[in-house]
Formats: C-alpha cells, structure tokens, sequence
C-alpha cells in the first residue's frame, strides 16, 4: 500500500510530506512514476512530496496516515532506511 503523511517538513519555501510504500521499492517507484515524480526525488526509502499536492496523491491511491504510523509501518515491511545508514 502506499502511504503519505501530513506535510510539516519545511524546504525550499514549501512544506513537504512523505510517500512511501510497506510492500515494496517497486510499488513506490510505480507510484511516484504514475504521479509524475523525478527519479531525482527518491530518498533510498521515500519521495517527498509539495502539501499543494495531497489531495491529488489520495486520489491516486495513496492513504493518509500520521507520521508514526507511516514510519511504523515504514519499518515493519523492513525497507527502512535509518538516518545514519544515508
């Protein structure tokens, strides 16, 4: 399943969110090609996406979740990428 949480990183004068996948590299990378994300844009475990772009993510699929949630399950599906291992 693909999964985003709420937008509260700020960067570049916008907030940002997270897209990730718990099933696998492959399901998130379909995802992010289909919702026209740049390769450049992966981060070894998730894309970040612009908050004006949420609500477009949903419809495409994606499911809102909090922010621990989305890293629970982030980590339970074991494609986690610690901060340090970057």
């Amino acid at each position: 399943m693909i999964l985003i949480d709420e937008p509260m990183w700020p960067r570049h004068g916008r907030i940002w969110g997270h897209v990730v996948s718990d099933a696998s590299l492959e399901e998130l990378h379909a995802f992010a090609r289909g919702a026209g994300f740049p390769e450049r844009g992966f981060d070894l475990d998730h894309y970040d996406y612009p908050a004006e772009r949420q609500h477009q993510l949903v419809e495409l699929g994606a499911r809102l979740v909090s922010a621990n949630e989305l890293t629970r399950r982030l980590i339970a599906s074991g494609l986690r990428v610690r901060a340090r291992d970057r």
